[in-house]
C-alpha cells in the first residue's frame, strides 16, 4: 500500500506524503506502478473531456483535457521529454548530454519539441475522437504508453550515480511479480475498452489498437538503442520522453489507420 502511495506521490500532485510516511524504498519500487498511474492520468483527461464536450466543440474539451493532466501531474513527463532532447540535441557526448539534461533550464530544442508534441497530439485528437467515440480511449493509451515507457529500466542500467541523479533516487530492479502486475495494469483498460460506447466493433477498435502497440514497440526500442547508445543507460527524463513519444505514435497511427 505505501508503494500505492510512493507512486501517486510521485507521479501526480496528490500530496499523501503529508499523511502517511513514505520510505525511499518505497519511491524505489515505484516505476511497475507506473500503468497504475495511467488509470488516474488517463481518467483526469477523459472525465474533463466527457465533461466539456457537453459545453465545448471537441477542439476546445481536447485542450481542457490535456491542460487538466499537466496540472494534475505538475508537468512531470512533459519536463523529462524537454529536458531529453534539450540533452540529445544538444550534447554531442555522453557528459554534455547528461549535463544538459540535469540543467533545470530550457532549450530551443525543448521548447520546440513541447510544441510539435502538443500540436501533433491535439490535432491528431481534434480528427480522432469523433472517430473512436469514447473518451475511455485516454485510460487505455496512457495506461499501455506507460508501461511500455516503464521496461526501459528492464533494459537499462541507470545512467548516473545515485549521487549525482536529480531526485537522489535510483529505481530498484524489477521482480518477476512486480513485472506481472505491472502488465496486468496496463491491459485492463485495453480489455474494459471494447464494452464502452466505441464507435467501431470491438473486433475492428482491439486491430486497430494492436498495430498503435507494434508501432509504439518498435519506437520504443529504437529509443533504447539511442539511449544506449548515447548515454548507456537512461535517467528520470527518458522515461518521461519515452513516454510522451510512445503516446503521440499511439495516436498518430490509430488516425492513421482509421
Amino acid at each position: 500500500m505505501r508503494r500505492i502511495i510512493a507512486a501517486l506521490t510521485f507521479f501526480t500532485r496528490i500530496p499523501l506524503w503529508r499523511l502517511v510516511n513514505v520510505t525511499k524504498q518505497d519511491y524505489e519500487h515505484v516505476v511497475p506502478l507506473w500503468p497504475l498511474m495511467g488509470w488516474l492520468t488517463g481518467g483526469v483527461m477523459a472525465l474533463v473531456f466527457w465533461l466539456s464536450q457537453m459545453v465545448f466543440p471537441v477542439t476546445v474539451s481536447l485542450i481542457l483535457a490535456l491542460s487538466a493532466r499537466v496540472l494534475f501531474t505538475g508537468a512531470l513527463h512533459e519536463d523529462g521529454f524537454a529536458d531529453f532532447w534539450d540533452g540529445f540535441g544538444g550534447g554531442t557526448d555522453r557528459a554534455r548530454t547528461l549535463s544538459i539534461m540535469k540543467d533545470s533550464h530550457i532549450g530551443t530544442y525543448g521548447v520546440l519539441s513541447l510544441l510539435v508534441y502538443y500540436i501533433i497530439l491535439w490535432s491528431t485528437l481534434t480528427a480522432l475522437m469523433p472517430k473512436i467515440g469514447t473518451p475511455f480511449l485516454f485510460v487505455a493509451v496512457d495506461s499501455l504508453c506507460k508501461y511500455m515507457s516503464s521496461t526501459i529500466i528492464y533494459f537499462l542500467p541507470y545512467a548516473r550515480t545515485e549521487a549525482s541523479a536529480k531526485n537522489q533516487l535510483v529505481y530498484a530492479r524489477v521482480s518477476i511479480w512486480e513485472k506481472v502486475y505491472s502488465l496486468v495494469f496496463a491491459i485492463i483498460p485495453l480489455a474494459i475498452l471494447p464494452f464502452t460506447p466505441i464507435v467501431y466493433t470491438p473486433t475492428a477498435l482491439l486491430i486497430y489498437m494492436g498495430y498503435a502497440c507494434i508501432a509504439a514497440i518498435i519506437v520504443a526500442a529504437g529509443l533504447f538503442v539511442l539511449m544506449h547508445k548515447r548515454i548507456q543507460g537512461y535517467t528520470g527524463d527518458c522515461c518521461g520522453a519515452t513516454f510522451i513519444i510512445l503516446e503521440a505514435v499511439f495516436y498518430l497511427v490509430l488516425l492513421a489507420v482509421n
